[in-house]
């Protein structure tokens, strides 16, 4: 049984986020049913509670799990003139200091630092002495170093906090170059809800069977997935062609997803019907761990900064899939160890991805079993407990509470 955490003096925690997500609210219901830590989370718009169009996947969806209950939270008015999550201004909430005012939190903890609200809030915190916790997920990976001015306006907006989680070893070593002292950094990784990426789960598993036979793809058939947003940044093309180049035997490559990538795509795969390439529509979270029962390889090819973590690496390894990963996608260096977890190529190069897709394909079908152990046995570190430990030993160090385990 997962042991208890709590706060021995519960410091007020406000938790300032741009919207509800289906990667935090679980955490966030997580906290409350296992700590004693009193806090409250400001969303800053409503994008996720209710349909909406995502300009990435290029479809109005709301997520279809629960996003709101088992914690306390509120929706700051936003009142930008153009309302949304990609731009600086799309987030204006003039009320936001009030309502922290009123909850009078001993500490805020700010996702982020993207949009005019956030910096404004900085300013007030320091002006009214709340200290500050930071959560980013930013890595320098593809790149030699930040322009200078850049990196002296972040040297100096992170001095500004008090203490500051890092999700993995690219982000710790993001915040050291930028000049962040050891003793404000504390691990607290990204994790999903592993309760509902369960592979043993009867549900998952007959859904997964329904679509393996709606694909018409045979038991021997090992399956490559590709499953998220078709945007360039995420490289879906690369891997289509180096799929296409390679030709490997009795496998499949499935795109699971929708952006802006999908018609050509689909138009490259057409050309080449004697290349097994399936396209599946956007799955929302109930469906997903189905998707990654189909599949004997997720693949993740991300190039540039764009790919800050990579969420989805963790819900295929939860679902016992290990990864093909480019070196430039955040999780990386935690979760992907080549030949070990999964296998990693030079972004963008891809002769590279074609010689570790076929040594992938070649181990899987050799003994598939030694690699789902291994990625069992990473994945398991990256939970919640371990993200609550982080939490809390930052909101220690930014108020002086201790924290401390409870049976």
């Amino acid at each position: 049984m997962t042991a208890m955490l709590h706060s021995t003096t519960s410091p007020r925690l406000a938790i300032v986020l741009s919207h509800a997500t289906q990667y935090y609210s679980p955490w966030f219901r997580w906290l409350r049913e296992r700590t004693e830590l009193n806090f409250r989370v400001f969303y800053l718009s409503d994008f996720g509670l209710k349909p909406a169009l995502d300009e990435k996947f290029g479809v109005n969806f709301s997520w279809d799990v629960d996003l709101t209950s088992g914690y306390d939270w509120e929706v700051v008015p936003n009142t930008a003139a153009k309302p949304d999550t990609l731009r600086f201004n799309g987030l204006s909430n003039p009320e936001l200091p009030a309502r922290l005012s009123a909850w009078r939190p001993d500490a805020i903890l700010l996702y982020g630092y993207n949009y005019s609200s956030h910096l404004k809030l900085i300013v007030w915190s320091r002006f009214h002495r709340v200290p500050l916790i930071f959560r980013g997920d930013s890595h320098l990976l593809g790149r030699q170093r930040l322009p200078f001015v850049k990196r002296l306006l972040l040297s100096v907006l992170y001095r500004q906090f008090a203490a500051i989680t890092y999700v993995g070893q690219a982000n710790r070593g993001y915040f050291q170059r930028l000049h962040v002292a050891d003793q404000k950094l504390f691990f607290a990784p990204h994790a999903v809800n592993s309760v509902h990426f369960t592979p043993s789960e009867p549900k998952h598993r007959a859904r997964a069977a329904a679509l393996r036979a709606q694909i018409d793809l045979a038991p021997s058939t090992l399956m490559v997935l590709f499953a998220g947003k078709l945007t360039t940044s995420k490289q879906p093309d690369l891997l289509l062609e180096t799929f296409i180049q390679l030709q490997p035997r009795d496998t499949v490559l499935v795109f699971v997803g929708d952006g802006s990538e999908l018609d050509t795509l689909q138009a490259r795969a057409a050309s080449r019907p004697d290349v097994p390439v399936r396209f599946l529509p956007f799955a929302n979270q109930s469906e997903m761990p189905s998707r990654y029962l189909l599949a004997d390889l997720f693949v993740l090819p991300s190039q540039g900064h764009y790919e800050t973590w990579g969420l989805a690496v963790n819900e295929a390894m939860h679902m016992g899939l290990p990864c093909l990963v480019s070196n430039q996608v955040g999780c990386q260096r935690d979760l992907v160890t080549d030949g070990v977890t999964g296998w990693v190529f030079q972004a963008g190069q891809k002769n590279h991805l074609r010689v570790k897709l076929a040594e992938a394909l070649s181990a899987l079908r050799a003994d598939r079993d030694v690699f789902r152990s291994a990625v069992a046995e990473r994945i398991a570190g990256y939970n919640y407990e371990q993200a609550t430990r982080g939490l809390l030993a930052a909101c220690e160090h930014a108020t002086g509470r201790a924290s401390a385990p409870k049976s």
